[in-house]
């Protein structure tokens, strides 16, 4: 399940380079790696001088000395409210049942103005959008749609009843920035790591169409009347706009994406760009 090479074309590399970058943010702070695995990003951290955490729903796959691995379900994570500096989900969100939940429960433990930092496979490329068209697979020519062969990664009875799923939840730039804001969260940096050759190709080709479409759509809809602050909903769907159009996001082969907490996840539906009353429903599906 865990590959241990580190290479340009690991993203445990771009973690890591990404955390020495950033070595005087993290040294000294509390930050939870969830889901641990074996260890490899708690080892990083341990080496900037940062106090890791490490949680795995199967913590006895963790092999770090002098280190214990917590076991923890990410829809309920076994520490106080408000007590960690970072979070650090690496490539974990594809395999959650319930990604709200869990950024929810992110949101809970983290101080205010944490950070939450998440990585996984990039749904918004290029060529996984074109995968998804042709055979709602993962990657076609390569992967079999998500199923109970393949989609299953550890099921150990002997162990617990838990169930650790494969990529059946992978998830692109547009969903997760959605589900971390009605978390409480926003996005702080979005960290570029490489890119994917088909991916490239096809923005060459395609790119005008995916600009005209986008900004067709944006002006149609930045025009309409919600109730909602004209000023709110033009800076929500100009963020939109520009990811979606945004040619790294298109072409780069993970998602790797620094959030900042905004506001206690329980306070969040207090803001007025969430509030609704049954005559705003008028006409939405």
């Amino acid at each position: 399940m865990e590959n241990n090479e580190i290479t340009p074309r690991s993203i445990r590399y771009h973690i890591h380079k990404y955390l020495n970058l950033n070595k005087k943010r993290y040294t000294n702070k509390t930050i939870v790696d969830l889901p641990a695995g074996k260890g490899i990003l708690t080892k990083a951290l341990l080496e900037i001088g940062a106090i890791p955490v490490p949680l795995d729903l199967f913590p006895e796959t963790f092999e770090v000395p002098g280190v214990t691995c917590t076991k923890a379900d990410v829809e309920a994570i076994p520490l106080e409210n408000q007590s960690v500096d970072c979070v650090i989900c690496q490539e974990g969100i594809e395999h959650f049942s319930d990604q709200y939940k869990a950024l929810k429960e992110f949101n809970r433990i983290l101080k205010s103005n944490g950070s939450l930092i998440i990585t996984t496979p990039n749904y918004s490329n290029l060529r996984s959008k074109v995968s998804y068209f042709l055979s709602e697979s993962e990657r076609f020519n390569s992967y079999m749609p998500p199923n109970e062969i393949d989609s299953i990664w550890m099921n150990t009875k002997d162990q617990t009843t838990e169930i650790y799923f494969g990529h059946i939840f992978l998830i692109g730039i547009q969903k997760l920035r959605v589900l971390a804001k009605l978390s409480g969260f926003k996005i702080k940096h979005i960290q570029f790591t490489r890119i994917k050759s088909t991916s490239l190709l096809l923005l060459i080709i395609f790119y005008p169409f995916i600009l005209l479409s986008n900004t067709y759509t944006y002006l149609k809809n930045v025009r309409k009347n919600r109730g909602i602050d004209e000023a709110v909903q033009k800076k929500v769907y100009k963020e939109i706009f520009l990811l979606s159009i945004n040619p790294k996001i298109l072409i780069d082969g993970h998602l790797f994406i620094e959030f900042e907490k905004e506001v206690n996840s329980d306070n969040i539906f207090g803001n007025t760009v969430f509030t609704r009353n049954a005559s705003d429903l008028t006409g939405v599906r």
